[in-house]
């Protein structure tokens, strides 16, 4: 598999040489104490398994289903909460960014900016956010083939900055259902790029709970073994303490309880892969 440089995130770093990164968190924060009581649960499970860890929560889901759900606290309130994760937790954190504004003042904050699939090819906010200097994950749009991806990277490098990373989150398979090609994974990590798989969100199906978007998170295991075979460099999995009751994407995120499992699980099947996969 291809060399790539790794990135820096904070004092972490994700690519060639480097173990398995995991970005993991609820979908949105329903409230600065369960953004930080999921934080803290996490920081644990990272010093359990000796994981290196990013804490990832939305501060505004603003690609909701329906203009009466729940969206987040917003830009303002959300980023002072995960100030409060690094500094509480010392651990980095990340989160994602729908318009210019919002990136560049995301990148005062956190480690890792995240720009959604439904916004991989808004140039605009790809040079804000690269330009802040921050790593930066783009998740391959649903509609794009990972070759695509090389005009992120393209964009990014405008910027000067080549701290990106791609994330693979499935592709429309019809209406109301996402497949995944593996072949993604080392189709973009040959563009020089650590890979990430999101595993929770590639499970959803759009629009197909009436006025949100369902899912089956029952299939998050056996993707994300599949990506850690493959070779990405990272797992994005969203978790939650009680996912269905959870304010977004309940029924795609892991139960905090069985998120350890899963973990271990990934981290075995690793380790008996060649170490010379991801060199």
């Amino acid at each position: 598999m291809a060399f790539v440089e790794p990135v820096k995130i904070g004092q972490l770093s994700v690519g060639s040489g480097h173990p398995l990164l995991w970005i993991l968190g609820p979908c949105v924060m329903e409230s600065p104490e369960f953004t930080l009581m999921m934080a803290e649960n996490l920081k644990k499970l990272s010093e359990k398994h000796g994981i290196p860890l990013v804490f990832k929560a939305s501060f505004d889901k603003a690609n909701r289903t329906s203009g009466k759900s729940f969206r987040g606290p917003g830009l303002d309130e959300g980023l002072k909460t995960l100030e409060r994760v690094r500094k509480d937790f010392d651990l980095p954190v990340t989160t994602d960014v729908h318009e210019t504004a919002q990136a560049t003042a995301a990148g005062d904050v956190v480690d890792l900016i995240q720009i959604p699939a439904f916004l991989a090819r808004q140039t605009d906010l790809i040079l804000a956010a690269g330009n802040t200097g921050r790593a930066v994950n783009v998740k391959k749009g649903q509609f794009m083939a990972p070759a695509d991806m090389r005009h992120v990277r393209s964009k990014m490098l405008e910027t000067n900055n080549k701290n990106l990373l791609l994330t693979d989150r499935g592709t429309f398979f019809g209406y109301g259902n996402l497949v995944n090609d593996m072949r993604c994974i080392t189709q973009m990590r040959g563009l020089g790029c650590p890979v990430v798989f999101d595993a929770t969100h590639s499970v959803q199906a759009p629009s197909m709970a009436g006025d949100k978007t369902g899912g089956d998170r029952t299939m998050v295991p056996h993707l994300a073994r599949g990506a850690v075979a493959v070779g990405c460099d990272a797992l994005f999995l969203e978790t939650h303490t009680d996912p269905d009751k959870s304010f977004s994407d309940g029924p795609n995120m892991i139960p905090l309880d069985q998120l350890g499992q899963l973990v271990e699980t990934c981290l075995a099947l690793r380790a008996a892969l060649p170490a010379n996969l991801w060199n």
